[in-house]
């Protein structure tokens, strides 16, 4: 099992910036990519960003590339992801995930998920 743990949501204005963290403990040895996702109110969950731990490689969604940045420090266990010119769309409930195997960047199926930390950009 794989327990994951997400902070640093807030309330930010329109333009601003948030950095959120996921801290991942127990069996981490066999997770092959880190990722987020995000949920607003009746909407379907979605796929923000991920990171693949070997050799470092992201993906991103097209509504947030150049705006937001995941990142990884494998000897901790953690992933950021760097929020930057925030817009009002971007307000949603941000989950962590993590996946064992290596297909499925984008899809809902991965192994663990985090409780969620809310993002609320106000204009």
């Amino acid at each position: 099992q794989v327990q994951l743990v997400e902070s640093g949501g807030g309330l930010v204005q329109v333009g601003g910036s948030l950095r959120l963290s996921c801290a991942a403990s127990g069996r981490t040895d066999s997770t092959y990519r880190m990722a987020w996702f995000r949920q607003a109110p009746g909407d379907e969950r979605e796929f923000v960003a991920a990171i693949r731990w070997s050799g470092g490689y992201t993906y991103y969604s097209d509504s947030v590339k150049g705006r937001f940045t995941i990142s990884g420090e494998k000897a901790k266990n953690t992933v950021y992801l760097q929020m930057n010119s925030l817009k009002p769309d971007d307000t949603a409930v941000y989950y962590c995930a993590a996946k064992n195997a290596p297909y499925g960047v984008t899809s809902l199926n991965y192994d663990y998920w985090g409780q969620g930390t809310q993002v609320t950009v106000s204009s």
